[in-house]
């Protein structure tokens, strides 16, 4: 059966990369550049060292630097306006998944009318949008070369996605020395968010062979890397293989899609303000443990991919992921809900919740139950 793989943004990596901003930006003929970060990125010194490169294509430089962890509706209308106001022609996204996902969706508003909320789903954008530079700074959401947004809609207290090839940055600078500031608790979430990414991309029901290369790749290079990167945050070596990861892991799940631990990690970010990554770390051994029944060859392969010790009955080596996964998790400091302040009071609301994500539909494992849901959490907890 043919399937599609899209991949379209054009990548420059390695140290320095940012020096080839002034070149794109005159390349895109730009006249008035939003940039895009948030207050972290601004404290690591990355915000000055970009915008040193911007200034130097002789454009007007309208800065944005309101971004938050789990975007919301209200402040992507926010920067939009400001980006309606100052007639941007051009973005450049720095930071992590949050700063590069409102970026997009300011993006999208600059062609397609408001509100950001009724493109929610895939496909929806009609329009296409302005250039968009994406600049990375965490090795974890690939969002960089992505074709989803997640926002957070305050009023109906959910996480949501917004899925549309039209919305991903044309171009990409990835320069490892960028991660290097990251805390060591940050490179932990963003790097068991990428681990997620290529774990759930591998055993998704769209999974293909060419999607499926991608992420088993990743998850080698994540088993490998990550704890050398949250142990020394010095060790470039440890970065650029991270950061390389993350974009290998984008280019599978951007097309194979995600599952039930996004559902979970989704919910409990909209209603407890958690960390993507960490929410979805907390779960992910759990989910994997749920899922082994509907997928024991992949589980497997998984296993052997990263070198742990399989005996040939399938009905026990299947379980090695998710022991590992819980392992990795404790290794690099993720705490369990109850340390992230969730109690088991909450939970029949979040699993009530979680049914309604449409990521569901990609897990191996169909027909997901609120009971299933609420088992995978007492384990988390």
């Amino acid at each position: 059966m043919a399937s599609e793989f899209f991949v379209s943004s054009d990548v420059t990596f390695g140290k320095n990369a940012a020096k080839e901003l002034p070149r794109i930006l005159k390349e895109f003929k730009a006249k008035n550049v939003m940039v895009v970060y948030d207050a972290g990125v601004k404290m690591a010194g990355i915000a000055e060292k970009v915008l040193a490169e911007v200034e130097k294509a002789d454009v007007k430089v309208t800065v944005f630097d309101g971004v938050i962890p789990n975007p919301t509706n209200e402040v992507v209308e926010e920067a939009a306006e400001i980006a309606q106001r100052e007639n941007i022609d051009v973005f450049v996204a720095v930071g992590g998944g949050s700063s590069i996902d409102l970026t997009k969706a300011v993006n999208i508003l600059m062609t397609n009318p408001g509100p950001i909320g009724q493109y929610g789903g895939i496909g929806l954008v009609k329009e296409s949008v302005l250039p968009l530079i994406a600049i990375p700074t965490t090795a974890g959401t690939s969002s960089e070369i992505t074709n989803v947004v997640a926002l957070t809609d305050t009023k109906a207290v959910c996480k949501y996605v917004i899925i549309d090839n039209k919305i991903v940055a044309d171009k990409v600078i990835a320069d490892p020395e960028f991660t290097k500031t990251m805390p060591a608790g940050v490179t932990a979430a963003t790097g068991m968010d990428a681990i997620t990414h290529a774990v759930e991309s591998y055993i998704s029901n769209m999974s293909t062979a060419l999607t499926e290369y991608h992420s088993i790749k990743a998850l080698q290079i994540f088993h490998e890397y990550l704890p050398k990167a949250v142990a020394n945050g010095s060790d470039m070596e440890a970065r650029e293989k991270m950061m390389l990861g993350c974009l290998i892991a984008g280019f599978g799940f951007s097309n194979a899609n995600l599952g039930l631990v996004h559902g979970i990690a989704h919910t409990l970010s909209a209603h407890f303000h958690l960390a993507h990554g960490v929410a979805n770390a907390t779960v992910l051994p759990y989910v994997m443990e749920y899922n082994a029944d509907s997928c024991p060859e992949k589980m497997v392969n998984l296993a052997k991919a990263i070198d742990l010790p399989v005996s040939g009955d399938l009905a026990k080596d299947k379980y090695l992921l998710s022991k590992e996964l819980l392992k990795m998790t404790k290794t690099v400091g993720i705490k369990t809900l109850s340390e992230l302040g969730v109690e088991e009071k909450d939970f029949e609301m979040i699993a009530e919740d979680v049914l309604k994500e449409p990521v569901l539909g990609f897990n191996p494992k169909q027909g997901v139950t609120k009971e299933d849901v609420i088992s995978i959490l007492k384990k988390a907890l």
